[in-house]
């Protein structure tokens, strides 16, 4: 019997290495493709950039298929060659979005306001997902998203925009007291003033997300929604940011960071990442990675970088141009 030539051997190796780190990897779906929010196309790049760095993902796109400019759909290219910025036409369903959730153990949401409903298939299929143990993430504008679905409420908690109002449940938050309140006041869901750099206020530090965060740190240019209101069941609340009258805020201490379950599953909730500046805070980067790994495992292991904000001052990186 012939030896295997040394060539031969490498590659089978190679392969079986690569194979194998694969499979320990979370495998992450970012879906996208319906946002009112234009720079979404960059944003996506760079979560999936950041989270491969990490060597703890893999990380997969797919985007329902909105046209643009009238005649290309955003599907047929591939995520690296989008825009940074895309100006969509009015939603439309998408017959064909039906991802294989089944092969991931975590989507991120990258949707926004007055996206297209799923097919009912898809829909179903997602539930099914989170329900029997998949992971979420939520950020930014995806809670603004799908406002008659009645699961995908439950499973974000809060939201805003979309008719929401008291009929879709209480608006949550902390009062100056530090007592959490839930309030039935009849009115809209979501607001938020100008952009403007705020201040985070970990709520619980014994959580896996925040464990060793600082308690206070600064956030960089963004939205600070508030005003969300939903169904809240099985909430719990991280962390807080101030919504400062002299803002046009609310003078409340609304959630920032949010964690749910939906049966099984685990969903991590983040107002922020309005735009690619938001996303390059070293913060808001911390809170999607580690909140990216609870809610496929329940567990975290990345430490806190060193050059995490403080008290006072914002941090950021450019992870890309």
């Amino acid at each position: 019997m012939k030896s295997i030539p040394l060539y031969l051997l490498v590659i089978l190796l190679l392969s079986t290495s690569i194979n194998a780190q694969e499979a320990t990897t979370i495998k992450t779906l970012i879906v996208d493709g319906q946002n009112n929010h234009e720079q979404w196309p960059k944003i996506t790049v760079m979560l999936k950039k950041q989270l491969e760095q990490t060597g703890l993902f893999t990380v997969s796109v797919e985007r329902s298929g909105y046209t643009w400019k009238g005649e290309q759909y955003i599907s047929d290219f591939p995520v690296e060659d989008l825009p940074a910025t895309i100006a969509l036409e009015k939603p439309k369903t998408d017959p064909d979005f039906s991802p294989d959730f089944s092969k991931f153990d975590v989507i991120i949401t990258n949707f926004g306001w007055n996206a297209a409903d799923w097919p009912e298939a898809t829909q179903k299929a997602f539930e099914s997902f989170i329900h029997n143990g998949g992971g979420l993430v939520v950020f930014h504008a995806a809670d603004n998203s799908f406002p008659k679905w009645e699961a995908y409420n439950k499973m974000i908690g809060l939201g805003g925009w979309g008719d929401r109002n008291e009929k879709d449940g209480p608006y949550v938050y902390y009062n100056n007291e530090g007592e959490l309140i839930h309030d039935n006041t009849p009115g809209p869901g979501g607001a938020h003033g100008p952009q403007s750099e705020y201040q985070i206020q970990i709520r619980n530090s014994d959580h896996p997300i925040t464990k060793d965060m600082p308690p206070l740190w600064m956030h960089t240019k963004d939205e600070l929604y508030n005003r969300l209101r939903g169904p809240a069941e099985n909430l719990e609340i991280l962390a807080t940011a101030y919504a400062d009258p002299a803002n046009k805020g609310t003078g409340r201490h609304e959630p920032a960071l949010m964690t749910l379950n939906y049966g099984q599953g685990r969903i991590f909730h983040n107002i922020m990442g309005h735009v690619d500046y938001s996303v390059n805070c070293v913060g808001f980067i911390t809170t999607m990675l580690r909140g990216t790994e609870w809610a496929a495992t329940g567990a975290v292991t990345q430490e806190i970088p060193d050059n995490f904000p403080t008290a006072d001052k914002s941090s950021s990186i450019e992870i890309i141009k």
